[in-house]
Formats: structure tokens, C-alpha cells, sequence
């Protein structure tokens, strides 16, 4: 069990190590994946993005993924046909809670980045960061997004996540570093002493941060 997001940050960061030289852009999916992907980036030296995505949620069980959507000049829907047959769930009512989803991403890329650009990550080493996985759909999504970026190199780093759904997302990236896959696997937030739900003032604060390590990198480097 991870004491909150920062430990597991921290201990994730230690087994990253290796990719310190390979200009690596740390990714985290928002909220949660925020202070773990801020630990990721501040060992590595590495700049801090976010990644925005959103589960779709099935009805009357939103924690439930049968699929998720991702912003873009080509916003992507990923869907979980399995769990979408299992729930009965309309293709009306995908399209609908996408336009929903999209709509929340267009909010917080507004807050989060105002007018600042999405950080390059052509040709360079892409880590893709949350705080656990569960069924794997946003993730998936997520690292399709990120091929579409031209990286040179993907990579997911989570702390904790079922063994099953790791051994699903790894033909999707390079490297795959996740510290725990406990069986049986009920819920990210039970290996967690402190899982509360981030605010966004929490998010900006860690990418304003993060901003402010890179800008002393910057002033500090010499020719």
C-alpha cells in the first residue's frame, strides 16, 4: 500500500531512472495521475504535461468503462465492446456521453493550459503516467493518442494495476514499469492510505510547479 500519490510517485520515479538521458516528456493523465507524473518528471529533470482523456462511464455505474475519448484535432472514442454488450449500452448513448466527455476536456485544457501549447513530444521518449489502472480503457485510448505525437519512444508507468490488464496494454507501448499487481484486484484506491479526489486547483498547482523546476534547469545550465 502507497502511503498517497507523491510516495507512489516517487518510488515509480526510482525504477524510471534509466530514461533520464533518452529527453524524456512525462505525461499524466489528469487528476490523479498529476502528482505522480510531478515526482516522475522532477527525478528525471524531465517536462510536465497533461494528457487529457475521459472514461465514458456506463449508465447507472459510471465507474464502469465502456470506453473512453480523447481530445485532439482528431478527437479518438475507444470502445470496450465487451463490457458495452455486458451493460446493453447504445451506440446513441456512447456518441452522447462523448459530446458530454469532450465538452469537460475543452474545460480543462482552458484552465490548465490557457494559452500555452501541448509540450512537443516528437522524436523524444513519451511517459504516460496515472496512478493505477483498473480496466485499462482510458489508458488505451491515451496511448493511441500519443503514437499519433510521433514519439520516438512510449512509455507506461503506473504504481499499481491487475496483472491481466498490464500484460493487455503491453503490445501498445515499448516499456511497461508498474511497481504492484496484486491478485485479486478490486479497486485502485485500496492500495492507497490517501486516495482523495483532486481539485484542479491542486493540478495547476503541481503544473505551475513543474513549470518553475524547468525554468530553474533552464537559468542554471550552462553553455
Amino acid at each position: 500500500m502507497f502511503e498517497d500519490r507523491i510516495q507512489a510517485g516517487v518510488k515509480l520515479a526510482v525504477r524510471l531512472r534509466h530514461l533520464r538521458d533518452e529527453n524524456p516528456v512525462v505525461l499524466a493523465l489528469p487528476r490523479g495521475g498529476v502528482p505522480v507524473g510531478f515526482e516522475v518528471a522532477r527525478a528525471l529533470k524531465a517536462p510536465l504535461d497533461v494528457l487529457l482523456v475521459r472514461k465514458i462511464g456506463a449508465p447507472f455505474q459510471p465507474e464502469l468503462a465502456v470506453g473512453a475519448v480523447v481530445d485532439g484535432d482528431y478527437p479518438e472514442i475507444l470502445r470496450e465492446s465487451r463490457i458495452i454488450a455486458q451493460a446493453g449500452v447504445t451506440e446513441d448513448y456512447i456518441l452522447a456521453e462523448a459530446a458530454r466527455q469532450l465538452k469537460e476536456i475543452a474545460r480543462r485544457r482552458k484552465l490548465y493550459f490557457g494559452r500555452r501549447a501541448p509540450i512537443d513530444i516528437t522524436g523524444r521518449t513519451a511517459i504516460l503516467v496515472d496512478d493505477g489502472i483498473a480496466t485499462g480503457a482510458t489508458v488505451r485510448v491515451a496511448l493511441r493518442a500519443l503514437a499519433r505525437r510521433g514519439p520516438s519512444k512510449r512509455v507506461l508507468a503506473v504504481p499499481v494495476a491487475p496483472a491481466d490488464t498490464i500484460a493487455e496494454l503491453t503490445p501498445e507501448v515499448d516499456e511497461v514499469v508498474c511497481l504492484e499487481m496484486p491478485e485479486p484486484f478490486y479497486a485502485i484506491g485500496n492500495h492507497y492510505m490517501d486516495f482523495h479526489q483532486l481539485d484542479d486547483d491542486e493540478v495547476m498547482a503541481y503544473l505551475d510547479q513543474a513549470g518553475l523546476d524547468q525554468a530553474s534547469l533552464g537559468q542554471t545550465a550552462g553553455p
